[in-house]
């Protein structure tokens, strides 16, 4: 499978303090990567160095063979990355509807929304059922979903997910993980943020390891869960 989104080197910090290390990666172009490490290890960070939420301070990011590292995120999400950030960030007071039409506010997007929004309510489809409720009244889990739905809506070529799991009861996770897998499976490059390993073992084609903002290790899911000096030192498995 080819490469759509190329990571060289990339450096990234907050004021003086330095998080992300020289991270090389390659994201393939379609399927699930997922990267993996103990929290508070750059994860999130790495994510929003490729939105451009977060500057470089060194190195660059291709998508499909084109520079976006320097692009504004409103640039970067035209380009086709898509960041559906950690802890939903959902607008409480509007509706499902009119926060799944959010996502299409580029005008691209807004072309396609009809058709898109059909798309997640067939994905998704508890939110044809919720539309009209106001999101801030919503449980954990479909909050959840909303806000994968509304990054569906902005259509792009790769979604990036950050802790799609987090805070959220074992059987709610299985539905989110499973509607995850249903997009990668389809052929759409899906990047997941996810600190707890097995949970992403047996459905990303790679899974790369960060520690203290360096990339540490890459591999396939079976061959991180037969590798138990991995686990032990860095996911406290």
């Amino acid at each position: 499978m080819s490469t759509l989104l190329q990571l060289d080197n990339v450096t990234a910090g907050y004021g003086s303090q330095i998080v992300l290390r020289e991270i090389s990666l390659a994201i393939a172009d379609g399927g699930m990567t997922a990267i993996i490490g103990p929290n508070g290890h750059g994860k999130t960070t790495l994510l929003r160095a490729i939105s451009g939420l977060l500057p470089l301070r060194g190195g660059g990011i291709h998508l499909d063979g084109r520079a976006v590292s320097g692009l504004r995120p409103d640039e970067i999400v035209a380009a086709g990355i898509i960041h559906v950030p950690q802890g939903d960030m959902l607008f409480p007071e509007m509706t499902v509807l009119e926060n799944l039409l959010m996502g299409a506010y580029l005008p691209a997007a807004a072309a396609e929304s009809g058709r898109r929004l059909e798309e997640v309510f067939t994905l998704l489809p508890k939110l044809r059922d919720r539309r009209s409720q106001i999101a801030s009244t919503l449980s954990g889990g479909e909050r959840r979903m909303v806000g994968i739905g509304r990054g569906l809506m902005a259509g792009g070529r790769l979604l990036m997910l950050d802790e799609p799991s987090l805070g959220l009861a074992p059987i709610v996770i299985d539905q989110i993980y499973q509607v995850v897998d249903e997009l990668a499976r389809s052929g759409r490059a899906v990047l997941v943020v996810e600190e707890n390993a097995a949970r992403v073992a047996d459905k990303a084609a790679l899974m790369a390891l960060l520690d203290n903002g360096r990339l540490v290790w890459t591999g396939g899911g079976a061959e991180l869960m037969a590798r138990p000096e991995i686990l032990a030192t860095y996911l406290g498995a």
